[in-house]
């Protein structure tokens, strides 16, 4: 934790941006019965708990607080490719022009370079690689 507390200590600099990423996974429901309005007697709304399940999705949520950006994607799947293609994204398109990418995430099983090894060829997976200072939570 103090790693990442100095990393939040550190001064703005435009060439090595401090980047905090998420990735939640998100379990898309809808109602089973449709909810009864509330009365005009003071009757509040009434509505079942049983719900059905539609599936679920992944969402990335990249923001640079110091630099006062944010940007947030759904992806239909949580995997280590959609991982790897969001960082490709922040550093090709994001970032094309910086030295570094302070970046900032948990440690989840998927948030490794194997995963960019996995879904790009390997001089693609260093070159990304090479653009990132990584800090885990």
């Amino acid at each position: 934790m103090e790693d990442v507390l100095e990393v939040y200590a550190r001064p703005y600099d435009a060439q090595r941006p401090v980047v905090c990423m998420d990735e939640k996974p998100f379990q898309l429901l809808d109602e089973r019965l449709e909810p009864i309005p509330m009365s005009e007697t003071n009757h509040t709304e009434k509505y079942d708990c049983e719900y059905e399940r539609k599936g679920s999705c992944s969402i990335f949520m990249f923001t640079e607080p110091l630099g006062g950006w944010r940007n947030t994607v759904a992806l239909p799947s949580r995997a280590a490719v959609d991982w790897a293609n969001q960082i490709k994204w922040l550093v090709d398109e994001q970032y094309p022009d910086v030295e570094k990418i302070v970046l900032v995430m948990d440690n989840l099983n998927t948030h490794t370079a194997a995963s960019l090894y996995k879904t790009f060829p390997p001089e693609e997976a260093f070159r990304i690689m090479q653009k990132l200072e990584i800090h885990c939570v």
